[in-house]
């Protein structure tokens, strides 16, 4: 790869990120960035459409029907995903995570997973592939995943009443039809289950106790996240942030709990089970507890822009070189000039007061663009 195509990937981005070397770099299945983190995780958003209109995600009022989504023609092709994927693999990713948007609403998604699947690392292990989704579609959908090659699903689910629960997704939904594609998950065998619920102070934290009740037992991991910052088009408020420690006080005062070890290094979520047996959960904190200092992923969006940190407000925009004539080795080697030059902390920055000029310079990027 010639050296001005190299620093023309890495501009993409924008300073403070210094312009990598020319020499290319060689694929090894470990690839640190410049807090020595490994690149183990890769997130990969298939559209940026989503049936819901979440307050926290996709606001009604900014998402409404005049909203211009990205046209077909803009989007990375299946193949053009894999390809990336594979190179990706050979740096050292073993999970991929596929969302969007709502990730079902992309056509014929299982052909996707299907070439995912057949991907392995430079061990010669297969990927851990695994889907985020609201679960309004994944009751028809669950087998043909599962047949496909996926691994686990993640649902997102922000209440069990039906009142509450239509009231956040802003659309009518009824909880009744999520529920019932979990149950059809576990039906396919796509598990371990986890179930995300965004807790936000003053809407659904009456909601914590009942979903804890529901799934204590079932074998499905139900995780609280934090309220989060992301994007700007949310309206997001400190105060109406409920910091997760108050998640396991409100929990265990009803089922004592018991910390349990990360299960792997780089995990978002602290895990606690519970004393008598039933189960588990966890609670992801970037507010109140960053967890920057190992964070080992990166998300690429649905056209082709790969960004460093949910809180990014730039990404690098790789499809001119899959369209282009760069060759695997070249991209592989820009993918690693990318990820050398990462120094994102951004939650950190904010729990400690510093001002984070990278992240106020621009526009955040939104969560349904590149997922959670």
């Amino acid at each position: 790869m010639s050296s001005q195509h190299v620093v023309k990937i890495a501009e993409i981005g924008r300073a403070p990120r210094a312009a990598p070397a020319a020499h290319a770099v060689p694929a090894t299945g470990v690839l640190l960035d410049r807090l020595a983190r490994p690149l183990t995780d890769l997130r990969i958003s298939v559209t940026d459409r989503c049936n819901f209109r979440c307050s926290y995600c996709m606001p009604k009022e900014v998402f409404d029907k005049d909203y211009q989504y990205l046209p077909h023609s803009a989007l990375l092709s299946f193949e053009e995903i894999t390809r990336l994927a594979r190179l990706f693999a050979s740096h050292g990713v073993r999970k991929i995570r596929l969302t969007g948007g709502e990730p079902l609403l992309r056509k014929n998604l299982e052909v996707l997973v299907e070439q995912l699947a057949a991907l392995r690392t430079p061990q010669g292990q297969p990927l851990d592939l695994t889907l985020t989704t609201n679960g309004s579609l994944l009751a028809r959908k669950a087998g043909a995943l599962k047949a496909a090659g996926l691994n686990r699903v993640t649902v997102s689910l922000d209440g069990l009443d039906d009142t509450v629960f239509r009231r956040m997704n802003d659309v009518d939904f009824p909880v009744a039809e999520v529920l019932a594609g979990i149950e059809a998950a576990k039906a396919a065998g796509l598990g371990p289950i986890k179930v995300n619920m965004v807790v936000k102070r003053g809407t659904n934290e009456q909601e914590i106790l009942p979903m804890a009740r529901h799934f204590r037992g079932s074998g499905v991991v139900l995780r609280f996240i934090e309220y989060m910052d992301v994007g700007a088009t949310n309206g997001w408020r400190m105060d109406e942030v409920l910091p997760s420690a108050e998640v396991v006080r409100r929990i265990g005062a009803e089922f004592p709990l018991v910390p349990l070890e990360a299960s792997a290094p780089g995990e978002t979520a602290q895990r606690w089970a519970y004393a008598d047996g039933g189960g588990e959960i966890g609670v992801i904190s970037s507010v109140t507890q960053a967890f920057c200092h190992d964070c080992s992923r990166a998300r690429l969006s649905t056209e082709g822009k790969l960004y460093l940190c949910l809180f990014a407000s730039q990404g690098h925009d790789l499809r001119p070189l899959l369209r282009g004539d760069a060759d695997d080795a070249q991209i592989a080697s820009a993918l690693g000039h990318i990820w050398q030059g990462r120094s994102d902390r951004y939650s950190e920055l904010r729990a400690s007061r510093v001002p984070d000029t990278d992240a106020g310079a621009a526009r955040r990027v939104e969560m349904s663009y590149i997922g959670g």
